[in-house]
Parts: structure tokens; sequence; C-alpha cells
């Protein structure tokens, strides 16, 4: 991958991306059931791989247990996941709970994730 597209791929999606308010209009309106989350690894992770992707869409009714099965991540890695950068929910709470709660004012909701010795590190509560 050349040097300019990796850099690209380590800026976080809101600084990539200038659009995103249109973007998650469009998304809404073609499919209104579905959520548009971004998930990205947390800035200090380092022993978690990226993703092959970052943008999701999720239907609403899912849990944050069910979402997070769908992460393509090996079976033995741990993570955590982070709302908005410092909150963590319950696995139990839809994917609209969620959303309704966290997403942010460009109508995307954004996720990090992290392993276990990441989380340890003080993170603000919201």
């Amino acid at each position: 991958m050349p040097p300019l597209e990796k850099s690209m791929e380590m800026m976080p999606f809101k600084q990539r991306k200038s659009t995103r308010k249109d973007e998650v209009c469009t998304i809404r309106s073609k499919f209104p059931n579905k959520l548009p989350v971004i998930v990205e690894r947390y800035v200090q992770e380092k022993q978690l791989p990226l993703l092959d992707k970052t943008k999701f869409l999720v239907p609403q009714e899912l849990t944050m247990g069910q979402f997070l099965s769908k992460i393509a991540l090996e079976a033995t890695q741990a993570l955590y996941l982070l709302i908005s950068g410092k909150n963590m929910c319950s696995m139990t709470a839809s994917m609209a709970e969620v959303y309704a709660q966290h997403r942010d004012a460009d109508g995307f909701l954004y996720m990090s994730y992290a392993s276990q010795d990441i989380a340890g590190v003080n993170v603000p509560a919201g």
C-alpha cells in the first residue's frame, strides 16, 4: 500500500471525510431501519489489528453483544468497545438505544475498540 493511503487509513474517519452529514442523510433515507456506525481502533492500541472496514450499517434491533460478534477478529482476541471514545455500555443494549444516546452531531455512532491492556487506561466517564 502506498504511504499516502496508509497514512489516510490511520487518520480518524472524522478527519478523512468532510461530507459526513450528507452521507448519513443518504444512508438513512436508503436504509431507514439501519444505523450508520464507525468502528476504529483506539489510538493507543498496539495489539489488535486494524479492521478490514470501519463503516457498518447495523440493524436497530441488534444488541451490542451481537454487533461485537460481527466484528471480524480472531476468537482469542478480547476487546472492549468504547462508545464516542469514552463510554462503555451493556452488551444487552440495542443498537437503537446506544445510537439514540451517543450518536455524534454528524449522525454517525462512533466506537473504538481496544484490548484489555488499554482498557485499564484512565478514560473519562461521559
